[in-house]
């Protein structure tokens, strides 16, 4: 059993991490985590964009959160992103690696990713 030293740490710790999910950005960054979702490997992409928003400095702008199933499991690992006064965009098929990617290039640099998204499968 942990002491309660220990989980206040814990707790120091992932503050950031669990302020970056619950945010109110003007991006929203939205991984599938139904069960057709985790099974694909969803938990390490949507562990990815909290780590990689967190590592850009871009929690002021970026919320991170996950939500059931989007309906296209064939497609799994799911992510959508929001921006205000933008269209939805939605990669398939992600990796913590290409999570990264997008961060870097398109929520950062403001150019999407095509070769992730679903109109290129």
């Amino acid at each position: 059993m942990k002491s309660l030293a220990e989980l206040a740490a814990i707790k120091e710790r992932m503050k950031d991490k669990v302020a970056i999910r619950e945010g109110s950005g003007s991006i929203r960054v939205v991984v599938g985590m139904a069960t057709c979702g985790i099974a694909a490997g969803a938990r390490p992409v949507l562990s990815s964009f909290v780590d990689e928003v967190n590592r850009a400095g871009l929690t002021e702008k970026v919320t991170v959160t996950q939500t059931g199933c989007i309906g296209i499991c064939q497609y799994e690992p799911v992510v959508e992103i929001f921006e205000e006064g933008k269209e939805k965009v939605t990669y398939v098929k992600m990796t913590a690696e290409k999570a990264a990617r997008v961060v870097a290039e398109h929520i950062k640099g403001g150019r999407v990713v095509d070769e992730f998204t679903i109109g290129n499968k």
